[in-house]
């Protein structure tokens, strides 16, 4: 290993200056979210979540130099043993957390509190990184690499899950796409995806039996015009049962398993106007903030639909809509570019890395932002079903905020040394 350059000259800055703007502008958009014009209130006013924000800003800038100073071989050498410890945080949570919004995810310590779930990504995503990155002659396409894997993404899953914080167990799906680029076979990809595919096609067609013939004749077709084998029917016919029985249990999962509330934001993704008074007020009300903002907006603080509440939660998971609302398609614009132009940096950060571990460790980090930032905007406008996610360094929370920067500094600080080549 050899000694780099400087390392202030190594920090890409380009992607701190990204990173603080969406942070300074979420800020302001925080207290336009819970601004009162009749209260003598201002943004640094600590009974706002603004002010209460700014206090986490400072958190994250101390935690920010920390992280820099301290040595990169730390993340590598304390990767698992972090894992472990979220995970048993994650553990003990389920038996002594507090129980917020219908999730078991927090600890509360006097007026402190904190969600270790928002934790667990950066310890698993280094968790990952180093079992990829520090396992001599890893291979991707080996199935005891992938079973280890996917028990190490699946544990603090099920887990989050078990607190009923279904959304953000979700956000472990992503992890195929870093297994793809580690060369793992496009078939279980493919199979994701399918079943994304189906799954929501379920719920949108009230008539399943449309769906039984659509799935017959395409399995018909593949056997009739393809090469006629015993093995190959089997398979054909074998698969497209599996895809009516998948069908046949989507039902049994809303029904049984979902709690009301999640059957509920099922509910409003397939039709909000059934019931917008009730389980779609949400969404419609979204809707019709974020449509009234026109190209340029209404102005900062000028927006009605947030400063009268018709939006719940707007400074966290719907912050979207005071952006668009107050700002309209244009400020609507500039936020989305700067998430954009932020994950292609991080792909390209994590392209040049030399180090496996580091590589994957930055696909990992771009795979979980870009999760968040589609998701979050999709629910807002009726794209995906309500699931409780915070738009990344923008929407109000602490935990939420401090697990994306050590989520994205820890990276920072692997490029940082990219020059520095580990043999393992």
């Amino acid at each position: 290993m050899r000694r780099g350059d400087s390392i202030v000259s190594k920090i890409d800055w380009l992607t701190i200056l990204l990173f603080f703007l969406i942070v300074m502008l979420g800020w302001l958009n925080i207290y336009a979210a819970v601004y009162d014009e009749n209260a003598a209130q201002n943004i640094f006013s600590m009974s706002l979540n603004s002010g209460r924000q700014l206090i986490f800003i400072g958190v994250i800038i101390v935690l920010i130099i920390v992280m820099l100073v301290v040595d990169f071989k730390f993340y590598d050498t304390f990767a698992f043993a972090i894992y472990g410890l979220i995970v048993f945080l994650l553990i003990f949570i389920l038996l002594f957390g507090r129980e917020v919004a219908g999730s078991k995810s927090w600890f509360e310590i006097g007026a402190f509190r904190f969600q270790p779930s928002e934790f667990a990504k950066f310890a698993t995503c280094l968790a990952v990184a180093k079992f990829i990155g520090g396992t001599s002659g890893f291979r991707m396409d080996q199935l005891k690499n992938q079973i280890t894997l996917f028990a190490m993404i699946g544990l603090p899953a099920v887990l989050i899950i078990l607190q009923g914080d279904t959304g953000t167990a979700l956000v472990y799906s992503v992890f195929i796409l870093v297994f793809f680029r580690e060369g793992m076979a496009p078939t279980l990809l493919i199979l994701g995806v399918s079943a994304a595919v189906i799954f929501i096609l379920t719920l949108l067609v009230e008539n399943h039996w449309y769906l039984y013939g659509g799935i017959g004749l395409i399995a018909g077709a593949v056997i009739l015009f393809g090469r006629r084998s015993t093995k190959r029917i089997i398979l054909v016919v074998g698969g497209a049962l599996t895809i009516m029985l998948v069908i046949i249990s989507v039902d049994y999962v809303v029904s049984n398993i979902l709690k009301p509330h999640q059957q509920n934001r099922v509910k409003a993704f397939i039709n909000p106007d059934a019931d917008p008074l009730g389980y779609g007020w949400n969404v419609t009300q979204s809707k019709i903030a974020i449509g009234s903002g026109g190209a340029v907006g209404k102005g900062f603080l000028k927006g009605t639909q947030t400063k009268f509440d018709f939006v719940p939660e707007q400074s966290t998971d719907f912050i979207f809509c005071t952006i668009a609302e107050e700002h309209g398609w244009l400020g609507s614009f500039v936020i989305i570019g700067l998430f954009v132009t932020l994950l292609l940096r991080l792909i390209f950060i994590a392209e040049r890395q030399k180090w496996r571990l580091a590589r994957v460790y930055g696909y990992s980090v771009a795979c979980i932002l870009f999760f968040h930032f589609a998701v979050n905007i999709g629910m807002t406008i009726g794209l995906f079903p309500v699931i409780g996610i915070p738009l990344p360094m923008f929407s109000y929370g602490g935990s939420s905020l401090i697990g994306f920067t050590v989520l994205i500094f820890i990276l920072i600080k692997l490029d940082a040394h990219r020059g520095q080549v580990l043999v393992h």
